[in-house]
């Protein structure tokens, strides 16, 4: 927040009602202000705007966004509340298809997130691209906000529009504890995306070693291939990952495996000149 927009919202919480929400104010500006007390958790502000009646509770920015949505961004649990009390819709979707319920996900807010499911927020909505409230929370390694949604009973199969699930995004961010917890829960570790990637094959791709042998030590095919071919032993080659690579090797990854292109990870190894991992090969 700039400098003259931080003076803005200070002027305008400090302004009475009486005078915000005065007989000439522009009622977008009322709105404004009244999404800029719940955004700073101004709880008293809140309800003055509403006993007065000037201003709707689920009145919305540009963006869809609700005075209840930036309450919970912020984490004002008193403000939620009211807000809820007066009959705010915990539902409610921003253009984005963002829910209340995911915003307090992707903000880490746990205590909200139980809340808003007492209040009756759908636990599977999604938004645009397709992400949930696990997803998100396993995006952002919020261990304690996957492990609400989990015992509320997030759908751990679920995918968003690229095919990836709450696993394979953890796996790809290299967040090892919600990997557990998540494949535990349930997950499939051998679900694949849209390029027929395992969460193995994302996290080898994506140089996360602590995921790989959490993965292995779960039971994930080791083998596995994507559409082209491209097991998690030639990703590790690829980005010529000498741990990963030994890693997969001593966990017996079939060395031969060829993908689409004819190639093995031997050959990989030896066109990208690794010649670190194309010892280990020969030993």
């Amino acid at each position: 927040m700039n400098r003259l927009l931080l003076l803005v919202v200070v002027l305008l919480l400090a302004l009475p009602v009486s005078v915000v929400a005065g007989e000439g104010a522009d009622t977008e500006e009322m709105e404004k202000a009244f999404r800029l007390a719940a955004s700073a958790g101004d709880t008293e502000t809140v309800l003055q705007f509403l006993d007065a009646k000037k201003v709707k509770v689920d009145a919305a920015n540009l963006f869809g966004k609700t005075a209840l949505m930036m309450a919970v961004e912020n984490g004002h649990f008193a403000t939620i509340v009211a807000l809820l009390n007066r009959g705010s819709d915990v539902n409610q979707r921003t253009k984005d298809g963002g829910t209340a319920l995911t915003f307090a996900a992707e903000n880490g807010h746990s205590g909200i997130t139980a809340m808003l499911l007492e209040k009756g927020a759908h636990l599977h909505d999604r938004n645009n691209s397709g992400l949930d409230s696990l997803m998100l929370a396993a995006q952002y390694d919020l261990v304690d906000v996957v492990d609400q949604l989990l015992f509320k009973g997030a759908d751990v199969k679920a995918s968003d529009k690229t095919g990836r699930t709450a696993l394979m995004i953890a796996a790809e961010k290299g967040h090892a504890g919600v990997v557990r917890m998540i494949a535990t829960a349930g997950a499939d570790l051998e679900s694949r995306d849209r390029e027929g990637a395992t969460s193995l094959i994302i996290a080898a791709a994506s140089d996360r070693q602590d995921v790989v042998e959490v993965l292995l030590e779960l039971g994930a095919n080791i083998d596995a291939q994507d559409n082209d071919g491209i097991s998690a032993l030639m990703e590790a080659v690829y980005n010529r990952s000498f741990s990963i690579a030994s890693l997969l090797v001593a966990k017996g990854a079939n060395v031969g495996l060829n993908c689409r292109d004819g190639e093995s990870a031997i050959d990989i190894a030896r066109i990208n000149g690794a010649t670190e991992i194309l010892a280990l090969f020969n030993q």
